[in-house]
């Protein structure tokens, strides 16, 4: 017998064909077919306060399962409101597939609620975005969507469906088959041979590496590699955990005595960008290896002596089989570095420790690695907050520190816990907030009430954009500094309201413990934490944020 099935049946069975356990969206009635195959199929759906929260949540799943995210938002507004976390997913390479709603196709260019033009306005931020337009064909283009977001540099692809499409019956539509994964691309070997030989000279060499090694689930290989060769290893970005914290060779707050003072920086899946000041730091003399499946990252901002293209894992493998054992000649420069990072450990632990009033941004933070666990996932969505905090929150495991990436987007906080709890329920989610950012999507808190998602977040509170305000303060002084202060809020009245339970916290000593508490709370919880607004100034840790 024939089988009937309309088109949103249809891209959510090619979904769950593709191994999509859970959408997010915000309800549209363009999108609605989808929704109804979902329930038929057995996909979840969780609906955010916001397109923006959505796209990000979808974000937030694909970074932790390593897989594609599905995002499902209506048309016109609901596209633009996504936009944002669209953009932050393009620039961090996360692959996702986004479906946005449009007006009938017989009604195109008439005026239709919502009609707008969408594919062009997401090009510039997507892998692809083109219009499914034929029915037949809905399968298909599912399956093209997700094999281009995840193939070679990962990222977004936007597909306008109109709900006439959504809507018309398809008789036995086909569907591709069972989907494969991608083959490994090993590196060229001669340039591992290359690479390998100026390893083996290198007196002070150092590895940086990054998200890549997380998404190729290369931490044996680096490793390896770094055991082998006795080479230094430093980590951001979603590499943090690659390599324990208390690992010999793993350092973090010497790196820039190892740009100034390595002959050799072999840089791992990440960009040399404005986190790292353009790859200026790095000593005008040292030999660059760069290995990336990026093409377009290679030489970017440094030349490469050798430049590798591929996965992470394989690379890095071949790399670990291809060096001579470096038999303690790297010794005298990893105790170098390892004094260095003492000494700056030192400095920091006497703001850490700190039982002053405000609280200070490094308090906050040592009070937030006291309270957790090597498992805990912990998100950073903010400005200063988040990056001093971030100095002295250690991750011993890839997958438990997510921030934004290179976009700098404010607002995941409360889309990526979304995700994290709902992936992993069992898991305790941590979400460091600045202020300001718990205004963009902070009312998807309530959505972690609704649905049961126990999350906590840690509120950081100056009353202010303080990232921002701190350099303008010094360049121009506090009375010409505008739109940089915000109303001391008590954010834990906030998710209180939602439904949750709220804490404030003021004094130091009773931090950790509060975070504890809140962390085994069985409903979402908040902790609003004043924090000294003048600390960032007063401390030298203040940069100019262009």
């Amino acid at each position: 017998m024939a089988e009937l099935m309309i088109g949103g049946h249809i891209i959510a069975r090619q979904l769950k064909a593709e191994g999509v356990s859970c959408i997010f969206t915000l309800c549209g009635g363009h999108v609605a077919p989808i929704y109804d195959g979902c329930l038929r199929e057995g996909i979840d759906i969780v609906d955010t306060r916001h397109e923006q929260a959505a796209v990000h949540a979808a974000d937030g799943w694909a970074r932790l399962t390593r897989q594609c995210g599905v995002a499902v938002i209506t048309a016109g507004p609901g596209v633009t409101d996504g936009v944002t976390g669209v953009a932050n997913a393009y620039q961090a390479s996360i692959p996702l597939v986004v479906f946005g709603g449009a007006a009938e196709l017989r009604f195109k260019g008439k005026g239709a609620l919502q009609e707008m033009e969408q594919t062009s306005l997401l090009a510039p931020i997507t892998k692809a975005s083109f219009t499914a337009s034929d029915p037949k064909r809905l399968a298909e283009y599912v399956r093209t969507a997700f094999r281009i977001a995840t193939s070679g540099v990962p990222g977004p692809v936007f597909i306008e469906v109109p709900f006439d499409v959504l809507t018309q019956q398809v008789t036995d539509p086909l569907f591709p088959a069972a989907p494969r994964p991608w083959p490994r691309q090993p590196g060229d070997p001669a340039a591992i041979a290359a690479a390998a030989a100026l390893i083996d000279q290198a007196k002070q060499p150092m590895i940086f590496a990054g998200s890549q090694v997380y998404w190729d689930d290369a931490a044996d290989e680096l490793r390896a590699l770094a055991e082998r060769a006795g080479i230094p290893v430093f980590l951001n970005a979603m590499g943090r955990g690659a390599l324990p914290s208390e690992h010999p060779l793993s350092l973090s707050h010497a790196r820039k005595n190892g740009f100034r003072g390595t002959d050799l920086a072999i840089v791992v899946g990440t960009p040399l960008d404005f986190r790292v000041g353009y790859g200026a730091g790095i000593n005008k003399d040292a030999t660059i290896i760069q290995l990336d499946r990026d093409p377009t990252k290679i030489a970017q901002n440094r030349d490469a002596a050798v430049a590798i293209l591929g996965d992470a894992k394989s690379m890095l493998g071949q790399l670990a089989a291809a060096v001579a054992d470096g038999g303690g000649r790297t010794a005298g420069w990893i105790e170098e570095l390892r004094t260095a990072e003492r000494a700056q450990d030192a400095k920091l632990a006497k703001w850490a420790t700190s039982d002053a009033q405000p609280i200070n941004h490094y308090r906050l933070g040592k009070a937030i690695a006291d309270a957790i666990d090597e498992d805990t996932i912990v998100i950073g969505d903010g400005g200063d907050c988040v990056a001093l905090a971030a100095k002295v929150i250690p991750r011993g495991k890839m997958g438990t520190w997510m921030d934004p990436g290179p976009l700098g987007c404010l607002g995941i906080g409360a889309p990526f816990a979304i995700a994290a709890k709902k992936l992993r329920p069992g898991a305790k989610v941590l979400v460091l907030s600045g202020d300001g950012s718990f205004g963009l999507n902070g009312f998807d808190f309530e959505t972690c009430v609704r649905f049961g998602l126990h999350v906590c977040v840690v509120v950081g509170n100056d009353a202010a954009w303080g990232q921002i305000r701190g350099p303008q303060v010094m360049i121009f002084g506090a009375a010409r500094s505008p739109a940089t202060k915000l109303a001391p809020t008590r954010y834990d009245r906030v998710v209180e309201a939602f439904g949750g339970k709220g804490y404030h916290v003021e004094d130091p000593a009773e931090l950790t413990a509060t975070i504890k508490r809140a962390l085994a709370e069985p409903t979402v919880t908040c902790i609003n934490v004043p924090i000294d607004p003048d600390f960032v100034v007063k401390s030298g840790a203040a940069k100019l944020t262009v």
